[in-house]
């Protein structure tokens, strides 16, 4: 079949963004011991010349970050959520959308979603055609951090690659148009390598979500000017806002050598009135499953005045937050639920569990 395609239009820096995103047909693979999943290829092209590839993966754990997950319930993450444990009395399975997978449960999800998309045949191919200390991997802290992507390559390939960390992250500049923030990068931690060692690398594995694109776009500058033999940009971001990586596709991150983005099941849209927020596109040619996206849909309902609460509930939300600080996640959570819905994250599941009891 031919390639899903899709175009998006939207104001950056005083001008009108035209992009269009291709999405092959997803094509399976399988999983070491694990079954099998799926992977999709993608480009977006930006008018008229800038193109930056995509892939999006399918796996049963990258499911359950992005859509809904079944879980046993818990007093003490109901004790977060602003719940009473009586509610789960009697109860055998919770469903919950990946944004409730909270702090250390979210770790241990995401590292095995991270080991599927590194074993998965667009990197595979790619990674046997390099020696392992012609790579290594750059976590963006903090969420880049929990990402594991080195242990990722060690447990597919066996391969010792070297990490470094690099600290980027957005500050407050009301100068800037739209977003009111820059990037600041405080710390990059390659100086434990010599001169041998920085001219070995030829590909950079960059571990970071992607939201407005300015951090990751950033990064990517940054590391091609410390590693001047760097032959590609492999970009791991979990969750990605298609404006995001428009904004990276424009930079010149992009310019001279092929940067990648690796993201798990769909692009994101982005919210006014900061484009942070970053929801689900209710397009069903987007997701591979899109079966699993009318699940999410339908678990988020719709609040009192008839509106889709999935149109506006960021994939993300707090980003690190929600796997440093659980209770901070949930605060957001309900800043946000609040202000366009005039509901709490508690209401949401309380209202789920009754319809499950009905």
């Amino acid at each position: 079949m031919p390639p899903y395609k899709h175009r998006f239009s939207f104001e950056e820096d005083n001008q009108t963004v035209t992009a269009s995103l291709e999405l092959d047909e997803p094509l399976p693979f399988r999983q070491d011991h694990q079954g099998s999943g799926f992977y999709r290829s993608g480009r977006l092209f930006i008018d008229p010349q800038s193109k930056l590839e995509i892939v999006l993966y399918h796996t049963p754990a990258t499911a359950q970050f992005i859509y809904l997950h079944e879980r046993k319930p818990e007093r003490f993450l109901f004790d977060i959520i602003g719940l009473a444990p009586d509610l789960i009395s009697g109860m055998n399975n919770l469903r919950l959308p990946g944004q409730l997978c909270l702090g250390s449960d979210r770790s241990n999800l995401i590292r095995r979603a991270i080991h599927d998309v590194l074993g998965a045949p667009p990197l595979r191919e790619m990674v046997h055609g390099y020696q392992q200390h012609h790579l290594a991997v750059f976590p963006i802290a903090r969420e880049g951090l929990k990402y594991e992507v080195t242990e990722a390559l060690f447990d597919n390939y066996h391969y010792y690659t070297d990490e470094v960390i690099l600290d980027a992250h957005h500050v407050f500049d009301s100068s800037v148009p739209v977003y009111s923030r820059k990037v600041e990068m405080t710390i990059f931690k390659d100086k434990d390598l010599d001169t041998q060692q920085h001219e070995n690398i030829q590909v950079a594995f960059l571990a970071d979500g992607i939201a407005s694109g300015l951090v990751m776009a950033e990064v990517i500058t940054r590391v091609k000017e410390r590693f001047e033999r760097l032959q590609r940009v492999e970009v791991i971001a979990p969750l990605a806002t298609v404006r995001g990586l428009c904004r990276i596709a424009r930079s010149e991150a992009t310019s001279d050598i092929p940067v990648r983005v690796h993201s798990f099941e769909t692009l994101l849209n982005a919210l006014p009135p900061d484009f942070y927020y970053s929801a689900h596109f209710n397009i069903p040619e987007m997701h591979i499953r899109p079966d699993l996206e009318a699940q999410y849909r339908a678990w988020w309902g719709q609040d009192a005045e008839g509106n889709a609460i999935a149109e506006t509930a960021c994939a993300g939300y707090g980003w690190s937050e929600v796997f440093y600080s659980p209770r901070k996640q949930i605060e957001m959570i309900n800043s946000q639920l609040g202000m366009r819905h005039n509901l709490t994250i508690a209401d949401v599941v309380q209202r789920n569990i009754e319809r499950m009891a009905s």
